[in-house]
């Protein structure tokens, strides 16, 4: 079996979540557990930071890996999905699990794989725990697939936990509304254990607070105790009011993300501090700004081609398409035109994202080749009744090769509205 056969091995066998949907879920954690029993236990075998979130969450764990890289640490990274190749969401100091890694785990797990009927998910999960624990990694950052409490990371005890946000998404699955969204994450908040949240809701906030108290947890509210003195498209500048300390950075990584994550970044690093880290305010530093290189985070606005200037951005929710907007009608320059190559996921809330979308751009409709794909029918039919300019394709290369002859070099490509449009532009 080669490297490719494992892949196929697993993709055939095993149900996945991002080209399906629900039906890719199990409704407990069983299995996991069963699983990680049979390759004893492997998450016993180092520390972790588990991090859960309806959007931002992805970036929040690459920032968290680059600042203890940054510290000295050997940081194993699992995040979900990949984009171009499977190996991107099991890393350890950025660098990709090894392909013999993967073939051999498959080779010995088919037997227990046929047996038990996992998800995909639940199948990388382990394999990630035990790449990280073979491998001797000092501390592994977790981020959740979905939800929380169910979520197939959450059988790990970890020294920190993290709640970017809560917003509207996977109702079909998590529940109707903020509140039974915010009890589905809340699940992983750990017996005195410190949580660290972002932004939310006084709703969901106060289903934190709620569990924190049941599980003698100290809760921390990231954005409380900050003063912003400056944020601009990669800079922003921070005064911490209890110290004083005040924090200046220039990332890779732009927009809302330092916005919204830094703080989170800096509560959670002082959190860990507590607990044994030596991690230093220029270790902190550095690490967000260098978090694209040191853990080659990739769809989060990147700039992947200039002359046309093209952008790609995997957010596809509600609250994180808002945001979207808004920045490209900033980003696009007076007198120049915007195409957006855009395909959805059917299970989304369609009418609300059309509404956000800006009606002064030429939108090039495509699907991913994905089974849970809007068909481009849909997406003509939704454009008519929102007003949009649009032509329609059959695939995402010939929409994105269409954006890229139609524009001229001033002009502004942008790639978004599902992660699997945005996995097969040839120039991510």
């Amino acid at each position: 079996m080669n490297y490719q056969e494992s892949l196929d091995f697993l993709y055939e066998q095993l149900p996945i979540f991002q080209r399906i949907g629900k039906a890719a879920l199990k409704k407990d954690l069983t299995n996991t557990l069963v699983l990680a029993e049979a390759r004893s236990n492997p998450h016993h075998g180092f520390k972790s930071i588990h991090i859960a979130g309806t959007n931002g969450k992805g970036s929040t764990a690459h920032m968290f890996a680059s600042v203890l890289q940054e510290a000295g640490y050997k940081v194993g990274l699992y995040t979900s999905p990949h984009l171009k190749s499977f190996r991107e969401r099991i890393r350890i100091n950025g660098e990709e699990i090894d392909k013999d890694f993967v073939v051999d785990f498959v080779e010995n797990c088919k037997s227990l794989m046929l047996e038990v009927q996992p998800s995909f998910f639940e199948m990388t999960v382990i394999m990630a725990f035990e790449y990280f624990a073979k491998q001797n990694v000092d501390v592994a950052v977790i981020e959740a697939g979905l939800g929380g409490r169910l979520d197939s990371t959450n059988v790990i005890s970890p020294v920190l936990s993290v709640i970017t946000s809560v917003g509207l998404d996977h109702e079909d699955i998590l529940g109707q509304g903020i509140v039974n969204i915010a009890k589905e994450k809340s699940g992983i908040i750990k017996s005195n254990t410190p949580i660290v949240l972002g932004s939310l809701t006084n709703e969901a906030h106060q289903v934190m607070k709620d569990q924190a108290m049941i599980k003698h947890a100290t809760l921390v509210d990231a954005h409380e105790g900050f003063v912003l003195s400056q944020s601009e498209n990669r800079s922003l500048s921070l005064i911490e009011t209890a110290t004083g300390d005040q924090y200046s950075f220039d990332s890779e990584l732009g927009g809302n993300s330092l916005l919204k994550n830094v703080p989170v970044i800096i509560k959670g690093i002082e959190q860990l501090r507590s607990s044994g880290f030596h991690i230093s305010k220029e270790n902190v530093i550095n690490g967000v700004n260098k978090v694209v290189s040191n853990t080659g985070l990739k769809g989060r606005w990147q700039l992947v081609r200039e002359n046309p200037t093209v952008i790609a951005d995997i957010g596809h929710n509600q609250e994180a398409l808002e945001e979207l907007m808004l920045r490209l009608s900033h980003t696009k320059k007076e007198g120049t035109k915007l195409h957006v190559v855009w395909g959805m996921a059917a299970d989304k809330s369609i009418e609300k994202i059309f509404d956000l979308l800006l009606k002064d751009a030429q939108y090039y409709f495509c699907a991913a080749k994905i089974p849970r794909a809007l068909s481009v029918d849909d997406l003509q039919k939704y454009a008519k009744q929102y007003d949009l300019t649009y032509h329609s394709y059959e695939s995402v290369d010939q929409a994105y090769e269409a954006a890229l002859k139609n524009a001229s070099v001033e002009d502004l490509i942008f790639v978004g509205g599902s992660t699997f449009v945005v996995a097969e532009i040839k120039d991510l």
